[in-house]
């Protein structure tokens, strides 16, 4: 489901519940994109997320933690001027338009109370926030500044007057009749289910759908209006049952979709659903957008090695042949009597084969037969010695290609500062230059790893990259505590805080080591773990990497949902 106009008055019903009269006590904006307000409100302190990324525009209340930069953007700094310390009066919804309008009272440096209205529209790459004074109707500023040059149909900037986004003169679906709704529809045309979204605000396709699959597989004026009708009901009187469905993709409902098969997830509340469908996929798109270059050249040289390969497995091949290069110098020194310098060829016996067979060994007719004999032997020493380089050279190869298999598998689970210690890791190991900027190299930082606490207490610690992992397995942890990672399969390093874990931790730091690695899509995944002290990192080994024995194997299946919940 879109992020429709039902879904907006969904939220904004929700919202103005929990933090009506509430208090703003801090503002974040950990990205360009992304704010996050705390909230005190009955007694508790609420995460109110606001994003305006292009993919990922939403708004709702999260328990998700975001790192907040070292210097805050200049949007931030106007809405802490005006907004911190502030009341939240009212919450609510323009229209069905998916615009929710804050209206705060704060008091301005004189002790004066002053209103502000907080404008928040959710629209995919046109959403935005903007922050107007209430009195005079002026933009103070917004989180995008769209001109003239970018639309000549409004225009969002400091010192102009709000506006609102153009209506798209659709009908009410919460204030129409029977008699209204058919005939805004053509029976005839067919298709009703696009043509209830052409021509009521709000409705979403997949509201739609759900409800000509009520109305029955004949349907007709009076099937479609009790579907409606059954529908509109429950949307109307906030009857929600928060759903996300998991088929090849995820998807999300307000109400129990009847029309759509798969396995559903049941939320208490619309945020706490909104929140687990959104997890972690704004920051997998941040981060694909910031580290585009870097996964790039990582495919690049994985299949630089993998065609390496491929060219030394044909020249070991023809390396293989240096026995054959002996036995013709051996055949040729034999019958060295019956050569001539001028010969071209000479038919002889293979005294090595059990037949006798007769062989023609091609000659050198400018060369005499020792000559020529010692030029086979030359080929033999040759083809030998490459034998052995080559087979060094695809063994390191494969090491590379299996180097960034593993960077490959952390850049998909990598938050916007794992990229960082990712790219910092590159630089030291030669595979790329240092930024022109950033030159001079920064001090260096401890890896912060995430922190987990299983169900029964016992906290464990995962690495999501190569600095992480050796961090995690080589500093932090004690000799005697647990260690797991994936069996032959690239993923990120666990410790468990302890020397004794039951079988509940064991089995939920493994689901979590299965879920942090390639085989995250997969079922029954093996899981290697054992104590610190049987790990150990080879010399000259590249980052992350590392030996193990005296281990046992877990088999576990990957569960997003578990993994969210056993995060400190």
């Amino acid at each position: 489901m879109s992020f429709d106009g039902f879904m907006t008055r969904a939220v904004a019903h929700e919202l103005s519940s929990q933090l009506t009269s509430g208090r703003i006590s801090k503002i974040h904006q950990p990205y360009k994109s992304e704010l996050v307000f705390t909230i005190r409100a009955n007694r508790k302190n609420y995460q109110l997320l606001i994003s305006v990324n292009a993919s990922f525009a939403r708004i709702h209340l999260t328990n998700e933690k975001y790192d907040n930069p070292a210097e805050p953007p200049m949007f931030c700094m106007l809405l802490r001027k005006h907004l911190e310390g502030a009341v939240v009066e009212q919450i609510e919804q323009l229209d069905m338009e998916r615009v929710i309008v804050f209206t705060i009272r704060h008091k301005d440096e004189i002790g004066d109370e002053t209103q502000k209205k907080l404008y928040i529209e959710i629209m995919g790459r046109h959403s935005n926030v903007s922050l107007v004074d209430t009195e005079t109707g002026m933009i103070l500023d917004s989180i995008k500044h769209i001109g003239l040059s970018q639309s000549s149909i409004r225009t969002i900037l400091p010192g102009q007057l709000y506006s609102r986004p153009p209506e798209q003169n659709k009908e009410n679906p919460l204030m129409i009749d029977e008699e209204r709704l058919l005939q805004l529809l053509d029976f005839n045309s067919g298709k009703l289910d696009n043509q209830l979204v052409q021509k009521l605000a709000g409705l979403s396709p997949q509201l739609a759908k759900e409800i000509i699959h009520l109305a029955g597989p004949m349907v007709n004026k009076d099937s479609l209006v009790e579907a409606f009708s059954y529908i509109i009901t429950k949307l109307k009187t906030h009857s929600y049952e928060p759903e996300m469905i998991v088929t090849e993709k995820e998807t999300f409902s307000l109400i129990h979709l009847k029309h759509m098969q798969g396995e559903r997830k049941r939320f208490e509340s619309i945020s706490e659903l909104l929140d687990r469908f959104f997890y972690g996929k704004a920051e997998r798109d941040r981060v694909k957008q910031q580290a585009h270059d870097l996964e790039r050249f990582m495919k690049n040289e994985w299949q630089k090695n993998k065609k390496k390969i491929k060219k030394l497995e044909k020249t070991l091949i023809q390396a293989d042949q240096a026995q054959q290069y002996q036995k013709l110098g051996e055949l040729i020194t034999a019958n060295i009597h019956a050569i001539t310098r001028g010969s071209k060829s000479i038919d002889v016996v293979d005294y090595y084969d059990e037949d006798g067979q007769t062989i023609t060994i091609q000659l050198d007719p400018q060369k005499t037969g020792a000559e020529n004999a010692q030029a086979y032997f030359k080929r033999y020493n040759k083809a030998k010695n490459s034998v052995k380089v080559v087979q060094e050279q695809i063994e390191k190869s494969k090491e590379e290609m299996a180097y960034f298999e593993q960077l490959i598998q952390q850049m998909e689970s990598a938050s916007p500062k794992d990229i960082e210690e990712i790219r910092e890791e590159l630089i030291e190991e030669g595979y790329i230059r240092r930024r022109q900027q950033s030159k001079k190299k920064k001090k260096a930082m401890k890896p912060q790893i995430e922190a987990y606490r299983s169900t029964s207490g016992i906290d464990f610690y995962v690495g999501k990259n190569n600095k992480q992992n050796e961090y995690v397995t080589m500093r932090f942890a004690r000799q005697d505590e647990i260690w797991l990672h994936t069996k032959d399969i690239p993923g990120s390093h666990v410790v468990i805080r302890s020397t004794e874990p039951d079988q509940q931790a064991l089995l939920e730091a493994a689901t979590v080591a299965a879920y942090f690695s390639k085989a995250r899509q997969s079922s029954s995944v093996p899981v290697d773990y054992t104590k610190i002290r049987h790990v150990k990192k080879p010399n000259g080994a590249k980052p992350g990497f590392v030996i193990y024995e005296q281990q046992t194997t877990l088999f576990v299946t990957p569960d997003e949902d578990l993994v969210r919940s056993l995060r400190k």
